[in-house]
């Protein structure tokens, strides 16, 4: 009954929600008086604090529509170029012709789209060929396309490094580090000759133990049956996923803001603050990030649950018992591909240490093949987004890229 409560919860909020946006447009339109007046941007600025509070916020666009090489403003286009049930391999083809590494860059499958990861896209658009997993809400899924669950995820990532070629590079933020390391490692272990040149991990819990957080106890101090009780739902009939076990985004996001809540209460009502005050470029800041961060989408029911268990319970990949498909995971295989750990000072989320665990467990790596990166003053988010992202870790993380991405296989490897 969850799910249920829940759209019931929207149905009730909807009156007043069009109430909010009526007062909104009359407050704002420039054939009203009072739109001129401090009053009149008072109740308009309250009228969209109220909508944007009670709205299911849809999944945005990446709307990267150009990018800047060498100076010139050249054309991107979105290409679809591998479907599959739980998951669309995106391309942002550049209307030129150069010959850059190829990037997949793996999303988390933990709540938020593919569309969180726009600033990382923007920042590796001039230099690399980009291709992104774009993840699918699992409510939109029928139950007939199956389920998905940590072994699917690591297949996925497989299949997408093969179709792409042994000279791409893979780069996974938060999450999916764990499956892309195992899906390296797989590829490793089976001397498979579409390995990628390098890997990139960033903030990912490799090691949860190796630096507790607030959400690796919440994991750690109940069952999984708690979980099952608690947390997961099923997607109720008029979805096209009707009858799907999965674990909601509207929980996610509950748990994502109470971990600052005081943070996004400040920010909302800078928000007000900033319509009153008639500071439009500040407003229009605060909006862009929340359409992005209020947005969630749900996760299958048996990934979500394998997730927390393989990862912050049994913390298997790091103490070597973690299978894929029945066969034991072993990084210490990985010998052609380079790794790049990458943490934030401040993450509260996966804190450092947690990522840079990688570095231990693929032993087979020569000193030249590593790269650890730890980033000042930044916590999770500004690892893949903003300034320091921009002009500090991107380029890093550029310069690791093209160090190898000539990089011989050895002879035994291939």
């Amino acid at each position: 009954m969850l799910y249920q409560l829940y759209d019931l919860q929207q149905a009730a909020w909807l009156p007043i929600r069009l109430v909010a946006e009526a007062t909104q447009a009359t407050f704002q339109h420039p054939f009203v008086p009072a739109s001129y007046t401090r009053f009149g941007r008072t109740v308009a600025a309250g009228a969209e604090l109220l909508e944007r509070t009670t709205r299911r916020f849809a999944k945005p666009e990446f709307g990267l529509a150009e990018t800047v090489i060498e100076g010139t403003p050249v054309a991107v286009t979105e290409t679809t170029v591998a479907h599959k049930p739980f998951c669309n391999l995106v391309r942002f083809e550049r209307a030129v012709e150069r010959d850059d590494p190829k990037v997949l860059l793996v999303a988390p499958m933990s709540g938020h789209h593919a569309t969180l990861l726009r600033g990382t896209v923007a920042a590796l658009l001039p230099e690399h060929d980009v291709y992104v997993t774009d993840w699918i809400d699992a409510r939109k899924v029928p139950l007939a396309r199956g389920g998905f669950g940590m072994d699917d995820y690591v297949d996925y990532v497989i299949e997408f490094l093969r179709l792409l070629g042994p000279e791409v590079h893979v780069m996974a933020v938060c999450q999916p580090a764990v499956p892309v390391l195992a899906a390296v490692s797989v590829m490793a272990q089976s001397g498979d000759p579409h390995q990628p040149r390098s890997m990139v991990l960033m903030g990912g819990p490799i090691d949860t133990t190796a630096a507790p957080t607030v959400v690796t106890r919440l994991a750690e101090t109940r069952p999984l049956s708690w979980f099952e009780r608690n947390v997961v739902a099923t997607v109720p009939i008029y979805y096209p996923g009707g009858l799907r076990q999965v674990y909601p985004g509207f929980i996610q996001l509950t748990g994502f803001m109470s971990m600052n809540l005081d943070r996004h209460v400040g920010e909302h009502l800078r928000l007000f603050e900033h319509l009153v005050r008639g500071d439009g470029e500040s407003a229009e800041q605060h909006r862009r990030f929340y359409d992005e961060y209020l947005s969630v989408m749900d996760l299958p029911a048996e990934f979500y649950l394998e997730t927390v268990s393989t990862v912050f319970q049994k913390h298997s990949l790091p103490r070597g018992t973690m299978r894929w498909r029945g066969e034991l995971v072993e990084p210490r295989a990985i010998t052609r591909t380079a790794l790049m750990t990458v943490e934030g000072e401040l993450d509260d989320i996966s804190a450092p240490g947690q990522t840079r665990a990688a570095h231990q467990l693929c032993s087979g790596l020569r000193p030249e093949q590593r790269l650890d990166h730890l980033q000042e003053g930044v916590g999770h988010y500004g690892i893949f987004n903003g300034r320091r992202w921009r002009e500090v870790i991107m380029p890093r993380v550029r310069g690791f890229i093209r160090a190898h991405a000539g990089e011989a296989a050895p002879a035994d490897a291939a």
